[in-house]
C-alpha cells in the first residue's frame, strides 16, 4: 500500500473565518493485536502515532492516535483563519516514517 497523505484546505478565506480542514492518509494502521494467518506470529504494530499540524509555524492542533484508530485515519477540524498562510500537515509513524503535506489560503 502506498502510503499517501491528502488534504482538503480552501483556497481562500477572509480574515476570521472558520474553515473547514479535512486530512486523509493511506496507512495500514497495524494495531499489533491480529496475528500471521500461516506462522501464528504476531504481526507488530505500526500505526501513525501522531498528527500535527501548523500554520505559518505556529502549532494548530497535534493528534496522537492509538491502536483502536482505524486503517487510513480521517481527520477534521475548524481552523480560524487569522492572516493569508500555509499549513503544514504532518504524519508520524512507528517505523519513524514521516509524512508531510503543504497547502496555503490565501486572504479574500
Amino acid at each position: 500500500m502506498a502510503i499517501t497523505p491528502r488534504v482538503r484546505v480552501p483556497d481562500t478565506a477572509s480574515v476570521g473565518e472558520s474553515v473547514l480542514i479535512k486530512a486523509l492518509i493511506n496507512h495500514p494502521m497495524e494495531s499489533g493485536q491480529r496475528r500471521d494467518r500461516d506462522t501464528g506470529e504476531r504481526i507488530p504494530r505500526m500505526i501513525i502515532h501522531t498528527f500535527e499540524v501548523t500554520f505559518n509555524g505556529r502549532e494548530v492542533v497535534t493528534f496522537y492516535p492509538q491502536g483502536a484508530v482505524s486503517q487510513s485515519p480521517f481527520f477534521e477540524f475548524y481552523l480560524k483563519v487569522p492572516e493569508a498562510g500555509e499549513l503544514n500537515f504532518k504524519w508520524i509513524d512507528d517505523e519513524g516514517s514521516v509524512f508531510e503535506i503543504s497547502k496555503s489560503i490565501a486572504i479574500s
